[in-house]
């Protein structure tokens, strides 16, 4: 890949803005050998939104402690991603994108009065079973410090393709601590208003019928950040990494069930269906390397 050029914004790109540009690309195709442009986006000395961060920290069940959640950089960094997918010669649709995997490491917690910058770009195209695979990466400083960063790898579905590696399935550990949660049919409208994505796969039932899904599905962040604010306080203070894998819809109103357990100096934890068999989500917190 060559060199990226970032474009510095003045501005958050308006989300409005950025899913009328999606739907007027909703036809474009890859085509048989599809590249990257090497662009970034660059937005410096974001300020906080009280209220914003408390939208956020309700929606999402976290407790007010002087920090950033650890997922909450990434609502000044999806406008970004949205923005970069809308790009000339951004070879997919962004309505036919699925984001599969996401991790964050944070160097440090992050008050709440601190100035970001936030910069992404995308990288590492790769042709997977099925279709293709990419990441958004996202680097946030402040003070020229840099403290949080994350890769959202997204799929796209084109059929054939070579096939991906396969991991060997290991049986999955008792879990020490189980929670059970309701999640209401609401929260993608919820989450949505908040983070700006009101894709309709998560907004209404008819919507969501409309992109081949039985009903609206709750959004991955939302998961992830619920995770996460269930084991806010078992946090590491020091450079942590959290992996997660996204796995099964999770088609709401749903009860579900969320464990977790001590793993290799941090914790494994899943996001189940109310079977406690069907995988939502799986995640691993460790020491940043």
């Amino acid at each position: 890949m060559s060199e990226v050029k970032f474009r510095e914004l003045r501005n958050t790109p308006p989300m409005v803005v950025n899913f009328a540009k999606a739907v007027l690309r909703a036809t474009v195709k890859p085509g048989s050998n599809p590249t990257l442009p090497d662009v970034g986006l660059r937005l410096n000395d974001v300020s906080l939104d009280e209220k914003h961060l408390a939208a956020y920290r309700k929606v999402c069940g976290f407790a007010a402690d002087g920090k950033l959640p650890v997922t909450y950089p990434h609502m000044h960094a999806f406008p970004l991603h949205m923005a970069l997918i809308l790009t000339d010669g951004f070879p997919f649709p962004a309505m036919g994108l699925v984001h599969v995997r996401n991790s964050i490491t944070q160097y440090r917690p992050i008050a709440e009065r601190e100035q970001l910058n936030v910069k992404c770009f995308l990288g590492n195209l790769q042709k997977v079973d099925k279709g293709y695979e990419f990441s958004i990466f996202t680097s946030v400083s402040t003070g020229g410090e840099r403290v949080w960063e994350s890769e959202s790898v997204n799929f796209f579905r084109s059929g054939g393709g070579n096939s991906s590696k396969k991991k060997n399935a290991s049986k999955p550990q008792p879990a020490t601590d189980t929670v059970e949660w309701k999640v209401p049919g609401d929260i993608g409208r919820r989450y949505g208003a908040v983070s700006g994505d009101r894709n309709p796969i998560h907004l209404y039932p008819l919507s969501a019928k409309l992109f081949g899904f039985k009903r609206q599905i709750a959004h991955g962040m939302w998961s992830k950040a619920r995770c996460l604010a269930e084991l806010q306080y078992q946090l590491p203070e020091n450079a942590f990494t959290v992996d997660v894998q996204f796995k099964l819809p999770m088609f709401v109103p749903a009860t579900v069930k969320f464990e977790n357990k001590p793993a290799n100096g941090g914790s494994d934890f899943r996001l189940l269906a109310k079977d406690g068999i069907k995988p939502h989500l799986a995640g691993q917190i460790s020491p940043a390397k």
